[in-house]
């Protein structure tokens, strides 16, 4: 490698209505800029598939707007997550399938629990890039298995001794589950140059707030040899530390989330049950200017993570101030916004028990030290 390369992090990705390029467009040259950009892709692109039960589920989106990830340069995607499982195993069949037709590398949801914990792997400037992913908030049902399809996982017992399940208070990872998702870590770390695991955890919609299994989890991946681990899921940032030296975005919140699915007003019983109870679970009302990302108002703050691996190894860590335009686009961050951001940033950091970071403008991006 005679140059260094640029990895790029984004959260959650759902495209469910039309023109995805222009939902994109404000990212775009962002990412294009890139040698590898990684996003998380929340749920199945699919026009098949029948309701998985046991969780709220989002309805597939269409297959053709994965191209439009392909053309923002997003070119590998983690998919654990506790939506993909929602067309069943078609659904999850359908969106590999266009994946590897576009050439998107991805990793954490396929037709058995072996072959989801299988890593993706791209090469760039001669170093071998390798994705696990892990769903850590349930729900259980969508879970691969040897005999069934869905995602890959990290057991997170719940405080009422239940299932593992997106609204249920987690709070300590299993054990036996912690040592299977290190073994595969030392497994993939044969295999790579530098090596990256995604975490699919966390509360979502709440400020600053790390569930007590959180840190523990992102440090046990860098102990088994993670460089870098990324968390979405909160739809909403979350802090940043450094364990061992190697980056934790604790949060990315949202990549590019656009979709109807949230709206009160729409005939689908759960999910309109789903929109109404969350605002008092979390205590938020959206704003109505978003009415296709109706996060909490704090949600508008958004980060891209940067890892640059230099030829020798040495590797430098930063993140992109972004927010978003209603009614839910992702554009970067101008002056004064971006320093107000990237303050934000620091804030729910130390909010959530995280050390303060050093930081440095550069090139209007935040270096990280």
């Amino acid at each position: 490698m005679s140059r260094p390369i640029d990895i790029l992090f984004l959260g959650d990705i759902i495209l469910d209505v039309p023109e995805p390029d222009h939902w994109l467009s404000g990212i775009a040259d962002v990412t294009r800029a890139a040698d590898l950009a990684i996003g998380h892709l929340e749920v199945p692109h699919t026009l098949r598939g029948e309701e998985l039960k046991g969780d709220v589920p989002a309805p597939g989106a269409e297959p053709a707007h994965l191209a439009a990830i392909a053309r923002a340069n997003i070119m590998m995607l983690s998919m654990a997550g506790n939506h993909i499982a929602d067309c069943g195993a078609i659904g999850i069949a359908d969106t590999n399938a266009e994946l590897d037709r576009l050439g998107i590398a991805h990793n954490g949801a396929d037709a058995t629990l072996a072959l989801a914990r299988q890593p993706a792997i791209m090469i760039r400037e001669g170093k071998r890039i390798a994705l696990l992913s892990y769903n850590c908030v349930g729900p259980e049902i969508s879970w691969a298995t040897a005999d069934r399809a869905g995602s890959a996982y990290v057991n997170i017992h719940a405080a009422d001794g239940g299932p593992c399940r997106p609204q249920a208070e987690l709070t300590e990872a299993d054990p036996a589950s912690v040592a299977q998702m290190q073994a595969d870590i030392a497994n993939a770390r044969g295999r790579a140059d530098v090596l990256i695991v995604a975490l699919h955890k966390g509360i979502t919609h709440r400020p600053a707030a790390l569930a007590p299994y959180e840190r523990a989890l992102a440090h046990a991946a860098v102990e088994a040899g993670a460089d870098i681990v990324v968390g979405h899921h909160a739809h909403i940032a979350r802090g940043i530390e450094f364990h061992r030296g190697r980056p934790i975005f604790h949060g990315l919140g949202n990549g590019c989330v656009v979709t109807h699915a949230l709206t009160p007003a729409q005939d689908h019983p759960a999910r309109a049950e789903w929109a109404e109870r969350r605002k008092k679970m979390f205590g938020f009302e959206p704003d109505p200017a978003y009415p296709l990302a109706p996060f909490h108002p704090e949600a508008v703050n958004g980060l891209i993570g940067r890892c640059r691996i230099h030829a020798d190894g040495r590797m430098e860590t930063g993140f992109l101030p972004i927010w978003f335009a209603p009614p839910g686009r992702p554009t970067v961050a101008d002056d004064p916004m971006r320093d107000d951001i990237a303050a934000y940033i620091d804030a729910i950091g130390i909010r959530a028990g995280l050390p303060p970071l050093d930081r440095r403008l550069s090139d209007g991006w935040i270096e990280l030290a």
